[in-house]
């Protein structure tokens, strides 16, 4: 791919409201934004939850970073661009964001070093198919070997079959494989449907 070139589904700043804009469409975008996020929404556990990330979602993640640090220079723009489109899946692939919530922040950092590398261990798991382990932070590390990060971004590979036996009716399962944390959840309805979307191959 040449490097001029945007692939299609990722975001231009042509694509983005002028804060101005912005400030009079937020209240109806970001209602939009939230109600589409519902199906998007896979709980692992009551603290452990994967929010699947597609361009509706960066752009309004990119709209609102504008918006808080009154960013409106080209270059600056194309900084916010370049560091949020990588969470737009590509088409074979689906990328969330991994977040631990804790609200209490003993219990939070008592967990976090607990957890340690945990981020690797997440899969996806397509019926009839091995299980899809997750690339998890390929931008930076955000843990140590003393504890994991509370944000991990992404990315869970599919192949062509796998796809196709999606769309044909087959399960679609997110877990955690470690005796630390063994979870396990059936993604049904609505939210499969929604990640269904982000399959474009």
């Amino acid at each position: 791919m040449n490097a001029m070139t945007t692939p299609m589904n990722k975001l231009t700043r042509q694509d983005l409201m002028p804060l101005e804009r912005y400030a009079s469409e937020r209240p109806a975008f970001r209602a939009q934004a939230i109600a589409h996020k519902k199906n998007r929404h896979v709980a692992l556990s009551p603290n452990i939850s994967l929010i699947f990330e597609d361009r509706l979602t960066v752009q309004y993640q990119v709209q609102e970073m504008l918006r808080i640090e009154r960013i409106f220079e080209a270059d600056a723009i194309q900084e916010e661009l370049d560091a949020y489109n990588p969470l737009i899946p590509d088409g074979g692939n689906l990328k969330a964001t991994l977040l631990f919530e804790y609200p209490d922040p003993v219990m939070r950092a008592e967990r976090l070093g607990q957890l340690a590398g945990i981020e690797h261990r997440v899969y996806a798991e397509v019926d009839g198919f091995e299980k899809s382990f997750a690339f998890a932070d390929e931008d930076l590390d955000r843990s140590t070997e003393e504890k994991t990060s509370a944000v991990h971004f992404m990315r869970f590979e599919f192949s062509d079959e796998a796809i196709a036996a999606l769309r044909n009716g087959s399960s679609l399962k997110f877990g955690i494989e470690d005796p630390r944390l063994p979870l396990q959840v059936d993604v049904v309805d609505a939210g499969k449907q929604a990640l269904l979307s982000d399959f474009t191959r």
